[in-house]
């Protein structure tokens, strides 16, 4: 049997080189000795071969180890293309297979295997976050949001190749962007399918990039878009926009831009659902003697009898003045809850109506309220 070739050689690289160095003279050698483009030729073909089985081994941190202590003898059978990577432990082991989930996969019917790796891709979703005021998701509004996404490339339409050309199907993997890779150990042969590295998986080979997109089928591009907030909207709720996100591939749709939405807190009132909350600070004579007291809302002042003697801690339900419901006419309540404010500085009038209440309501006389009432008078 003949010797294999130096894979540094083979790559023409030297021992030191960076993996950053290894994948770039891999792919230059690689297309330099790609099947189709050197049709019929078949030391091309062979070379083409060598390249791959190289890679596949110094483009592995740990194979490329072994082969540097071991050289070829550290391998049983070719490290890449046809053959298999000799056992190098458990870890390689199950490498080879593919790892845990892939064996789960294959049992259970999940993972990559199952799926068309170059069928119709739905694009990326993306994320924006709004920060709106109070008083904005309460009633709703319109604002405009401006994002970055990945578009269909108008130039090639999304082919990813140059106007006036056309991309074909890969060789190595006849389309399917997958190879399969047989792999020895000591409990015997495992097949082991990978991403193909002719065409990275695509299925497909561009002779001729597209000059706007290099190939992407896709360019990115700012974009100013409209976002309808519905009146009633909470803290944390997510706005759809469907087919706002970044573009599919091969025909897949396009994703959703979701709007993630961040209502600033309000000075005084607290939300609950559809429902207002509010604390009313109210003077100790109006809770005494009752007043139409002017309370706040979202939509303006509006007047609401306190009656005479009402204590702190007393919430009244103000209905339909809390939050509209979400694409509906239906409005949540608003509940004021009265603290009652104890006055700090008294003159010596005011106290000693106070001691003079107190004294009175130990003997049966005239009510604080009444007192209260013939002071103001006064």
């Amino acid at each position: 049997m003949a010797s294999k070739k130096d894979y540094y050689e083979t790559l023409g690289i030297n021992k030191n080189a960076s993996e950053a160095e290894i994948k770039s003279a891999y792919r230059k050698m690689a297309k330099q000795y790609h099947p189709d483009l050197n049709a019929g030729n078949e030391d091309a073909a062979h070379k083409f071969k060598e390249v791959n089985e190289a890679y596949q081994v110094l483009g592995d941190e740990k194979k490329r180890a072994q082969y540097d202590q071991f050289g070829h003898a550290a391998f049983d059978g070719a490290a890449g293309g046809g053959g298999g990577a000799g056992f190098g432990g458990f870890e390689d082991f199950m490498g080879g297979m593919g790892g845990f989930g892939d064996i789960f996969d294959s049992f259970f019917g999940g993972g990559g295997r199952q799926r068309n790796p170059n069928g119709p891709a739905r694009g990326n979703d993306l994320r924006y976050n709004m920060e709106i005021t109070f008083e904005q998701a309460a009633f709703g509004l319109k604002k405009e949001v401006q994002i970055r996404r990945k578009e269909t490339c108008s130039s090639c339409t999304g082919t990813g190749a140059e106007k006036g050309t056309s991309k074909h199907t890969c060789s190595t993997c006849g389309g399917t962007g997958q190879v399969r890779q047989q792999r020895q150990s000591m409990l015997g042969s495992f097949v082991n399918v990978v991403p193909c590295s002719a065409c990275g998986g695509t299925g497909e080979i561009i002779d001729t990039p597209c000059h706007e997109c290099h190939g992407e089928g896709k360019v990115s591009k700012t974009r100013n878009i409209t976002v309808n907030i519905p009146a009633g909207i909470d803290n944390g709720q997510v706005i759809s926009l469907r087919g706002e996100g970044e573009a599919g591939t091969k025909g897949g749709g396009a994703g959703d831009l979701k709007i993630v939405i961040y209502v600033k807190p309000h000075k005084y009132f607290k939300r609950d659902g559809y429902d207002l909350f509010l604390n009313m600070p109210i003077d100790f004579a109006d809770a005494a003697l009752g007043i139409d007291l002017q309370v706040p809302t979202l939509d303006g002042k509006v007047k609401y009898k306190i009656p005479e003697g009402t204590q702190t801690g007393t919430t009244f339900r103000l209905k339909k003045k809390g939050i509209q419901h979400i694409n509906s006419a239906q409005v949540g309540d608003l509940y004021v809850k009265v603290n009652i404010e104890t006055p700090k500085r008294l003159n010596e009038k005011q106290k000693e109506l106070l001691r003079t209440f107190k004294e009175q309501t130990k003997d049966g006389g005239k009510s604080f309220f009444e007192q209260v009432r013939e002071s103001i008078k006064r």
